[in-house]
């Protein structure tokens, strides 16, 4: 069948339309996404403006045309942190469902890394033993960890790279005490649950995903997204942590020029390094190896599987 699958994120909304049959691997057939950056359009009571919800809006009605164009037969919406932690974010979603007939259901972190955990655990398979999976979105930061489909521990903290740079960082690019601050709190936030993943054992293969790894990887020597998604790509600690503190000093145009890195991720990249070099070393990963898959492919399995147990 062909599944529409409407991802709106903390920074960018995407359209993804896949060719999906049960026992085979979701194809992609096409993609169309906007960087909204939603999270920039709440305001001081941290409700989603106005304009934001108009642009929302309109890429919905976007969506359905092209999603009918192109012979969707089964739309499923979905929305991550920014519109999670609006203060009228159910309220904008609400209104969406009456006047568009799209159902887009926000879903809590802990959702957000189950469903990536699953995405991980496909595409690697149960060869990879007890897997350990970090995903730094926009808004938040996902962790899971498990040896099944389903994993043992699965949360979701408010330390996502769009998230920490406009809420910490007053510079481009920051004083040196911002970043030790950022880095501080960082840390503490982290280390509170280092002891939910630590319990179960270590991890036989750890694993990131989303964008912000794959350009840290990507800045540290991993092969360029040109090379298909069969590559392997692994991102050192060492590596890392020797990125995070050369983009402390670049400021947003020069890290831009880097290879693999947009323009408007730019600005966010340092706080990302920031926040995989803690989790990297609170959880004593040497390397992460990235995984092509995520959040909307796990969802897409999720949704098929429901459909062939149905």
């Amino acid at each position: 069948m062909r599944l529409g699958v409407l991802d709106v994120g903390s920074n960018t909304v995407h359209l993804l339309v896949v060719d999906a049959h049960e026992g085979a691997r979701p194809l992609p057939a096409f993609s169309h996404k906007a960087e909204m950056r939603l999270a920039d359009h709440l305001d001081d009571k941290d409700r989603l403006s106005a304009e934001g919800e108009a642009l929302l809006r309109d890429f919905v009605d976007e969506a359905v045309q092209i999603g009918e164009d192109k012979g969707v037969e089964d739309l499923v919406a979905f929305a991550t942190s920014a519109v999670r932690d609006a203060a009228n974010g159910e309220a904008v979603l609400e209104r969406i469902r009456a006047d568009k007939g799209i159902d887009i259901r926000a879903l809590s972190g802990e959702e957000e890394a189950r469903l990536t955990f699953l995405a991980v655990r496909r595409w690697f398979g149960w060869s990879s033993g007890r897997l350990l999976v970090v995903d730094i979105g926009g808004g938040s930061l996902e962790v899971a960890s498990g040896i099944d489909e389903e994993p043992d521990v699965a949360f979701s903290l408010p330390l996502g790279a769009g998230r920490l740079t406009r809420d910490r960082f007053t510079a481009d690019p920051p004083p040196p005490e911002e970043v030790r601050s950022l880095r501080r709190h960082v840390r503490a936030e982290i280390a509170r649950r280092v002891g939910d993943v630590s319990r179960y054992g270590p991890a036989d293969h750890a694993v990131a995903t989303s964008k912000t790894f794959k350009q840290l990887a990507r800045i540290a020597g991993a092969a360029p997204s040109a090379e298909g998604p069969y590559q392997r790509r692994v991102l050192a600690g060492d590596d890392l942590t020797e990125w995070a503190g050369k983009l402390a000093a670049m400021p947003s145009a020069e890290r831009a020029a880097l290879p693999g890195v947009s323009e408007r991720r730019a600005p966010q990249l340092l706080a990302g390094a920031i926040v995989a070099d803690a989790a990297m070393d609170l959880f004593e990963l040497s390397e992460l190896e990235i995984c092509p898959w995520a959040l909307r492919e796990g969802l897409i399995l999720r949704r098929l599987d429901m459909m062939t147990t149905g």
